[in-house]
């Protein structure tokens, strides 16, 4: 039923007045955003479709208010603005409100008598189509049937004024026109043949206009109920856009509320159009039916499901209409359209959906916020499987921002409790794997226990299960985060110690301090605790958690900086114990350096004179001029005493000069200055300046603290001095290792620099050093000295000579060496791996390179190239792999055992089951291979694994067969009109008795010869005992005082076949 006011128009906008002409994108992108929000703006309901012309037809439904916004926003926003009114309108529901005419751009209203308004449209309007083609504007003249006498004009202002005027001379040259009454019909007018209108002028009749003689116009109607006008109009008013297309002269009309369409138009369209919209509607009555449910409108939007998905399935499977009210209207009655029987199907499919929500349950589970993202998974993968092992349950998560720890589960009791105990196991797992432990390791070791690509981190995170979180490389943090479950934290965190350990000189004593002096030790945000760790050589202090009661600190680091950082803790204890006390000083940042000293000299001078403590803040401090002083009373205030001392001089600015040779300036000012730069980070920013490059003056002027500048002068003496003693020495190693020296983008040769303080420099490459230069002469032309070294080959080292010496023999260090491993050859295929892969991990494992023969060579030994202190790990660990493959090749051997069966082809499906069921469940329980025969006339399978599994599975398939052997099949006469109340929705009743009585039960199927013969296979007895349950069934069934009603007895098109077992009954 239509609801009151309801109506329908169809606009159409020819292609060239689209505003959006994709037809690749047609209903999506702008256009369609554009109809959904006209939609929420009016209230109105838009449908789009495409004329052959390419031009867009509009569907407008809604109430008469609605629908005029409507009409508005289309013209506004679908057509373009130069002449968006030049559009037709088809009026499915007819009404003299509906002629508002759209007025964008100019527009113009001639009042002219509605007698001459056929002069001025022409016969079938072609005077006013050809008057709209020629001035581009356009005129809307009011249809017969409404009492208007305004013809509008809408276009630009010099068109218009055109437009007008020839309306204007056509009206002018008819007015002497003398018209006849129609003899048939005295309130008609006959006007002269060439015009063949006749037109009204009687208020008392609705006006109306026809072509032809005066009784070829009928008004006609037919009977057809309100709910299947739609129907007949079709889906976006393609079944009646046939009929108006055949006959346009007919006006078709659809009265809201009204069982009866109304015709109008020429007797002989309006005959032909009556005679199909009849065979339309008949068609539909016959065909079609409808029902009427009441379910309470807050279970609604659960029947829809999300995004339409339930409501949408059961109009596929039934093929039927739903119509549910909007929530706004808080109705209750829902109408199903369609098909007899698929509405009857669907109207108990609703019913059944929502007698379970009534008798639904809501419940709040408290899981802490944090563990919302892990539950739900990496693009909600693992919601999704618990929403798939509990399909009826709805899981709702709070919005993030709501920072709340409810989940809410909605659905049957029974299976929101599962789905609550499944989910409170998922935490309470969470809750143990999210222990989490830090492990302090020196930065120059990480790289090592992240290893090559990855490979030693990759191999800890795998093997403990847990996640390990290294800082990053810029970072200046050395702690190593792992989370998991306490006990996989340990071994993880063991394992990582146990390679910083293997690496260097580490050694981890422990110290008895009271608990109470742990959080005086630290010191605020861990100032003191870092003053001591940075000042003994970064070693690790642990202090226990607190709370714990524990006195142990744990200390770890080089065995010389571990004792030096005991002996300060200790000192320091003592010290908290009996009276401790501490002072703030405060001094300009670039300040600091300066006080502190090279390597710290200045600040252990003070500290060694006084016995306090002296802290300097860090980078990460907020307060980067605060300096704490600690110690007793009288320490403290001698140290403060000498600091501020310092501080005064320093803030003492003067300016002095110093003589540097011309030919050093260089060395200064390279590198944008970057050694000035490292000066006056040292020395207070004391300002050097050199002179310009080209004067020849040899005086560098230094300004700043007076102590900062001596220290300065003297540092650069220093410089001068290195520079001065500078030699170069040359290290002859072959070109083909010098990649190999260098290490990783440098690196290794960066931290022989810098420990030496020496420039090393490398020379070119030689592409092609096998191949002598100019016929073997050197430069001059003389036989090179075949002794001597290659250039490709010298490295040169600069800096002082003791130092050049301890840079080359560092770097004669990082020259690989070449072992042998003798490897039997048919195992060289296995270290290589997949692909390359086994060989490559223990490369990157080792940091060495492995080379494999080719395998024409038959060769056994293998060759390792790498530094010597890897050479010995990398051997141990081939040889380990060697054992592993040669163990495995027994094992192999040992796996490769067959028998055969011989089972009859005949039960070879029943074996393999459903999918493979059967079959995957024997493969996987006994650990074999079953290889089924591929021709069916064969009856060998074959069996490979252990022997002693592949004995197992072989009963195993003999005892099913066995089974098999033993079953028999017997048909059973079972009226057909009761098949489908014992199959039961989607076969749910007929699988119960299957499993209950352990037998297959087959129903025919739609066609068959004997529609009531059911066939049961199983044991003997449990095929007597299962036809006799189903025929007390059919009894019960048939006994039923109505058998014709269709909810209780649904008929199906074709009978649904039962869910089948594997291989029959079950197991």
């Amino acid at each position: 039923a239509y609801q009151s006011g309801f109506l329908s128009q169809v606009f159409h906008v020819p292609l060239e007045e689209r505003k959006y002409k994709d037809m690749n994108q047609f209903g999506e992108g702008e256009q369609a955003k554009i109809c959904l929000d006209i939609m929420q703006k009016t209230g109105a309901h838009l449908e789009l479709s495409l004329a052959k012309d390419q031009g867009l037809s509009i569907m407008v439904s809604g109430k008469l208010e609605a629908v005029m916004k409507a009409r508005k926003e289309i013209v506004a926003r679908l057509q373009t603005q130069v002449r968006a009114s030049n559009c037709f309108t088809l009026h499915l529901c007819s009404s003299p409100r509906l002629a508002n005419v759209l007025r964008p751009l100019g527009v113009c209203r001639l009042d002219v008598e509605k007698v001459y308004h056929p002069f001025i449209a022409g016969p079938y309007n072609k005077l006013v189509s050809e008057l709209m083609q020629d001035t581009g504007t356009r005129i809307n003249i009011p249809p017969p049937s409404v009492n208007k006498t305004e013809i509008v004009f809408t276009g630009e202002k010099e068109q218009l004024a055109q437009a007008v005027a020839r309306v204007k001379k056509i009206y002018e040259e008819k007015v002497w026109m003398v018209c006849k009454r129609s003899p048939a019909s005295p309130h008609l007018f006959v006007v002269p043949r060439p015009f063949l209108f006749f037109l009204c002028i009687s208020p008392s009749h609705p006006p109306r206009v026809s072509f032809g003689s005066a009784n070829s116009f009928t008004v006609s109607s037919v009977s057809a109920p309100s709910w299947l006008h739609r129907f007949i109009i079709g889906k976006k008013g393609q079944n009646l856009a046939k009929i108006t297309q055949q006959m346009p002269k007919v006006h078709i009309e659809f009265t809201e509320g009204e069982d009866k369409i109304t015709l109008e138009g020429p007797t002989e369209d309006v005959n032909v159009a009556q005679e199909q919209i009849e065979v339309m509607v008949k068609d539909l009555i016959n065909r079609m039916d409808y029902a009427e449910i009441n379910v309470d409108h807050k279970f609604h939007r659960h029947l829809i499901g999300k995004n339409g998905a339930n409501i949408n399935r059961i109009k596929d499977l039934y093929k039927v209409s739903v119509r549910i009210p909007p929530d706004n209207e808080k109705s209750n009655l829902i109408r199903i359209e369609g098909d007899p029987q698929g509405v009857q199907q669907a109207k108990k499919e609703l019913l059944e959906l929502a007698s379970r929500m009534e008798n639904e349950r809501t419940k709040d589970l408290i899981i802490e916020q944090k563990f919302h993202r892990t539950i739900i998974g990496q693009k909600g993968e693992r919601i999704r499987e618990i929403r798939e092992k509990f399909p009826e349950v709805i899981i709702n998560f709070p919005d993030p921002a709501h920072k709340s720890d409810i989940v809410q589960l909605r659905g049957p009791k029974n299976e929101v409790e599962k789905c609550t105990k499944y989910m409170q196991k998922m935490v309470a797992d969470l809750v143990e794997n999210s222990f989490s432990i830090s492990v302090p390791i020196f930065k120059q070791f990480h790289k090592n226990i992240i290893g090559k690509g990855g490979a030693n981190i990759k191999k800890i995170r795998e093997e403990s299960n847990t996640k390990i979180d290294l800082p990053a490389e810029n970072s200046n943090s050395e702690t190593i985060v792992i989370t998991g479950k306490r006990a996989n934290c340990e071994a993880a965190r063991h394992r990582i110690l146990a390679i910083q350990k293997e690496l260097a000189n580490i050694t981890e004593v422990e110290v008895s301090i009271p608990s109470k002096l742990h959080n005086s030790l630290i010191g605020a945000k861990g100032r003191f605790i870092r003053s001591i760790m940075e000042e003994c050589g970064g070693v690790h202090i642990h202090f226990p958690t607190e709370g714990s009661g524990s006195d142990t600190v744990t200390i770890r680091g080089p065995a010389q900086d571990v004792e030096k950082a005991k002996k300060q803790l200790l000192h320091l204890a003592e010290e908290k114990q009996t009276k401790s006390y501490t002072v703030d000083l405060r001094a300009k940042p670039e300040y600091h350096k300066f006080l502190i000293g090279k390597g710290g000299g200045n600040i252990r001078k003070v500290r060694d004179n006084t016995g306090a403590r002296i802290i300097f803040p860090t980078s990460e401090d907020k307060d980067q001029e605060l300096i704490t002083i600690m110690g007793t009373e009288e320490a403290v205030k001698e140290a403060q005493k000498e600091l501020e001392a310092l501080i005064k001089n320093l803030d003492n600015v003067v300016e002095d000069s110093m003589v540097v040779d011309p030919k050093h300036h260089r060395h200064f000012v390279i590198r944008r200055g970057q050694v000035l730069r490292e000066i006056a980070d040292e020395y207070g920013g004391v300002m050097v300046s050199f002179p310009r490059s080209g004067t020849q003056s040899d005086k560098v002027t230094l300004k700043g603290a007076k102590d900062c500048v001596e220290a300065a002068k003297k540092r650069i003496q220093e410089i001068i001095e290195d520079l001065e003693a500078q030699v170069t020495i040359e290290c002859t190693i072959p070109q083909k290792f010098h990649r190999s020296i260098m290490g990783p983008k440098g690196s290794r040769i960066q931290q022989i620099t810098r420990d030496y303080g020496v420039q090393i420099k490398f020379p070119d490459r030689e592409e092609n050093p096998g191949i002598p230069m100019d016929g073997g002469e050197g430069k001059d032309g003389k036989d090179g000295d075949p002794s001597s070294p290659k250039k490709c080959d010298i490295i040169i080292i600069s800096g002082r000579r003791e130092k050049c010496e301890a840079a080359k023999e560092a770097l004669q260090a990082l020259v690989p060496v070449t072992i042998e491993v003798e490897v039997p050859f048919d195992l060289h295929r296995y270290i290589i791996g997949q692909k390359g892969s086994g060989i490559r991990k223990m490369m990157d494992e080792f940091e060495v390179n492995i080379q494999v023969p080719a395998p024409e060579l038959q060769s056994d030994v293998i060759t390792i190239t790498g530094l010597a202190t890897n050479l010995d790990r990398a051997k141990t660990g081939l040889l380990e792999r060697v054992k592993e493959l040669q163990a495995e090749q027994e094992d192999r051997a040992l796996r490769s055992f067959k028998l055969t069966v011989t089972v009859d082809p005949k039960y070879h499906p029943k074996i393999i089951g459903r999918k493979g069921a059967v079959i995957t469940q024997i493969r996987t329980e006994h650990e074999v291979n079953i290889q089924f025969p591929d021709k069916d006339d064969e009856n060998q399978i074959t069996i490979t694994g252990y022997e002693k599994n592949a004995e197992a599975a072989r009963d195993a398939i003999m005892k099913i067969v066995g089974e098999l052997e033993q079953m028999v099949s017997e048909d059973v006469t079972l009226d057909h009109r009761v098949h489908a109340r014992i199959i039961g929705a989607r076969g749910k009743a007929i699988r119960k008795i299957m499993d209950e009585f352990k037998v297959d039960i087959r129903f025919p199927q739609s066609g068959a010869p004997d529609p009531n013969c059911v066939t049961v296979t199983g044991l003997p007895e449990n095929v007597e005992e299962a036809i006799d349950h189903i025929l007390n069934l059919e009894e019960e069934y048939v006994s039923a005082p109505d058998m014709s009603s269709s909810e209780d007895f649904p008929s199906f098109g074709a009978q649904v076949a039962p869910k089948t077992l594997p291989w029959g009954p079950k197991r």
